[in-house]
């Protein structure tokens, strides 16, 4: 578990990493003021749950493998993908709906952040 959300976590950070790159020195010149700060915005949580990720899978390897790890990094990537997605797609193409997908990622960075604390409750302390 701990090698796969590595890579995933990683993989997450560069496509982060590109992606605000890209938005920086491409996009800012074709959207405006308002579009920008919508992409923007979908970076900057792109960027945090993606080192949430690598989070987990240090606290996997430190804690070991569980359900409730492997919930939480789902959880993560879902919400990457639905919160940070529609956003960069909503900015670059002004389609409004795609709004109405942005808090379903949020409920999943909700989650994923909840399944994170419920794992290290569970571990039992050390005498």
């Amino acid at each position: 578990m701990q090698r796969r959300w590595i890579i995933v976590g990683s993989i997450m950070m560069l496509l982060a990493v590109a992606i605000g790159a890209f938005g920086a020195h491409i996009v800012k010149a074709r959207i405006d003021a308002d579009a920008l700060a919508v992409y923007e915005t979908g970076v900057k949580y792109h960027m945090i749950h993606a080192v949430g990720l690598l989070i987990i899978a240090l606290a996997a390897g430190q804690w070991g493998a569980s359900t409730r790890l492997r919930w939480a990094a789902r959880l993560l990537l879902t919400g990457i993908i639905l919160f940070s997605g529609s956003l960069y797609v909503l900015s670059l193409t002004g389609i409004r709906i795609l709004g109405a997908i942005t808090p379903l990622g949020g409920i999943c960075f909700i989650a994923g952040w909840l399944f994170l604390a419920w794992a290290a409750m569970g571990l039992k302390k050390e005498g």
